[in-house]
């Protein structure tokens, strides 16, 4: 399998495994405060990175790494977890999801800006397509559904494209599991006071659903599916990988009514296999 066939297939890992992010932290929400529910997962992601750091033995990142290094876990160590888990508060897991459409032209931006990626015309056209859509829906939805739920949703795909692009840049460098184990490190001490700070004064009213979402999104949404995402978008390029961001609304929408019996409607469904359709698009010219 050549680089970017490996790229692909990295990517596609990655993307199936954050499709299960927000309904897993928007379980977690139902009983966990969102702040305690970001740094948990933060702190346990980065306990276990720091263990895989050292079983490994890895050197320690350059000085010059540290700037991009900390624009990771500001995008996807605090930025994103918390920007959903308190938009999760105020919408539904499925309707986050289609704001999700909007991180490959977040990421393609960013890739340009800190990743040196250079996409045909083409390849905007059917990104912009696919974002289009996306805004058109929030805009039908978002004054009956909420506001602030959606305005944060905007701003975590904002901070989210940024960590990708960066972290794909640096993976380049420092190799994919690498960079998301250095980033939870680094924010590994403020993550743990944070941690006990929000701490629950009883876990008395905790249900087995939340502790399955903490679960999840601390093991899988913060640190494995990392490992392959970051691998992809270094071996295939960030603007052509990131594309296939396009289809996690269709696999969270599955989970969102298939686990947490969500309602998705007619419209959600059309939105989503119209921003799926673009991928194919977009992955013709994203070089």
């Amino acid at each position: 399998m050549d680089k970017t066939a490996s790229g692909w297939v990295n990517g596609f890992i990655g993307v199936l495994i954050f499709s299960g992010s927000l309904p897993a932290t928007r379980v977690a929400v139902m009983d966990f405060d969102p702040t305690f529910v970001t740094s948990a997962r933060a702190a346990i992601a980065g306990l276990l990175g720091l263990a895989m750091l050292l079983l490994f033995r890895e050197k320690r990142p350059l000085r010059g790494d540290l700037l991009s290094l900390v624009i990771v876990a500001l995008g996807v160590v605090v930025g994103f977890p918390l920007l959903t888990a308190l938009a999760l508060k105020h919408i539904t897991s499925a309707h986050s999801i289609i704001f999700i459409g909007l991180l490959p032209l977040a990421t393609a931006i960013f890739g340009v800006l800190r990743g040196g990626d250079r996409p045909r015309p083409a390849f905007w056209l059917f990104s912009c397509i696919g974002s289009a859509l996306v805004a058109g829906f929030a805009l039908m939805q978002g004054v009956t559904a909420s506001p602030v739920g959606d305005g944060l949703m905007l701003a975590a795909v904002v901070v989210c494209g940024l960590g990708y692009a960066e972290g794909a840049a640096l993976s380049r460098r420092l190799g994919g599991w690498q960079v998301i184990c250095w980033a939870l490190t680094l924010s590994l001490p403020i993550m743990l006071m944070l941690t006990f700070a929000t701490l629950p004064s009883s876990f008395a009213g905790i249900g087995s659903h939340a502790w399955i979402g903490l679960a999840y999104v601390s093991l899988f949404s913060m640190l494995i599916g990392f490992v392959f995402w970051y691998r992809g978008l270094a071996q295939g390029g960030i603007a052509a990988v990131g594309q296939l961001q396009l289809l996690q609304p269709f696999f969270g929408l599955a989970l969102a009514a298939s686990l947490l019996h969500e309602q998705v409607s007619p419209l959600m469904v059309v939105v989503t296999l119209g921003v799926v359709a673009c991928v194919f698009g977009a992955k013709k010219f994203a070089r």
